[in-house]
């Protein structure tokens, strides 16, 4: 079986089962002892990962009182506002725009200064795909072309919306531009009704496998002198090399440039509760880096990490120092 039909699989019966978690357990967010995991869409890895912290911590019930909820989203931006705003006890977002959230930077109109790190995820590149016959061979071939920026509240969208910006380009340089949500655009893009689309992900990944797979579809190189001045001056971006091969159509390596994704909370949230979700998961660190191809080097010491000025949750930080991982 293929790793996307493996993958799709999982995510079906994963999808049925917190579905009925949730019509069965969800009550009042203000109680102590249930946490709401904010992810993204169901056949992204944000989702996943609010999976394996589930069954994580059911595993080890007997040690804590707490439940857990993992609530499909939007993804980066809507987690970020839920988690300020007390909806959510934990999210994944990128590390991008967790510090341009922190500090009220491009489109968060406030410094949203109760962010706290939990744990680093996953590299994510910001991904460019492109129909093979769209004459589209560097981002910049994008003008003019139709495209998908991705839907309000994603990381890919929030990315994507930074990049226009230092380009300096509005909508209206494109042929046509469409705000659908990952999981629809491969769709799209081969039914001929978007010339490009664009992801911020972990690799490799279910709807660019199903998209390369369906039509004929190419990855675009994100590179150049904007992109590593971008780089230069922001410590949470970093180049990305997405491997050949990985994808039909892309037999060559592609360089783009990405950030990290991360579990992240806020200072309103108990200590406990994060500190039991950061045992969960680094106690079985072995089970939790089998759940994706994107988690296989994942290290302890690389995770116990955080970005720029943003604490540690205290939850977090403790339980680092206790094992030893952070001084």
């Amino acid at each position: 079986m293929s790793y996307l039909k493996k993958f799709l699989g999982i995510t079906f019966l994963m999808l049925i089962g917190f579905s009925i978690w949730n019509a069965v357990n969800h009550k009042d967010r203000s109680d102590d002892n249930f946490i709401v995991i904010g992810t993204g869409g169901v056949t992204g890895v944000y989702y996943p990962v609010g999976g394996a912290i589930q069954r994580l911590l059911n595993r080890t019930k007997g040690d804590h009182p707490f439940r857990v909820s993992v609530e499909s989203t939007s993804a980066s931006i809507f987690n970020i506002n839920a988690l300020h705003l007390g909806e959510l006890d934990l999210a994944v977002t990128q590390a991008d725009l967790l510090s341009y959230a922190y500090k009220g930077l491009h489109g968060f109109k406030s410094a949203y200064t109760d962010l706290r790190v939990v744990f680093v995820l996953h590299p994510e590149a910001f991904t460019v795909v492109a129909r093979q016959d769209s004459e589209i061979d560097i981002f910049t071939d994008l003008l003019d072309k139709k495209i998908n920026i991705g839907n309000p509240g994603s990381g890919q969208r929030g990315t994507m919306e930074l990049l226009m910006e230092i380009y300096r380009w509005k909508k209206s340089d494109f042929k046509g531009v469409s705000e659908l949500a990952s999981g629809e655009q491969s769709q799209a893009l081969c039914d001929n009704n978007l010339d490009a689309i664009i992801f911020a992900v972990g690799h490799p990944n279910g709807s660019i496998q199903e998209a390369a797979s369906a039509c004929k579809t190419k990855l675009i190189e994100v590179r150049g002198p904007t992109i590593e001045a971008l780089i230069r001056d922001n410590a949470y971006y970093k180049k990305m090399l997405i491997p050949g091969g990985m994808y039909e159509g892309t037999k060559e390596d592609v360089i783009t440039f990405g950030s990290q994704a991360m579990m992240v909370s806020s200072e309103m949230v108990s200590e406990e509760k994060v500190y039991m979700v950061v045992k969960a998961v680094f106690d079985h660190l072995n089970d939790f880096r089998r759940l994706h191809p994107a988690f296989e080097n994942l290290t302890a010491k690389a995770m116990a990490t955080t970005i720029g000025e943003i604490p540690f949750h205290p939850g977090a930080e403790r339980y680092f120092r206790e094992k030893g991982l952070i001084e």
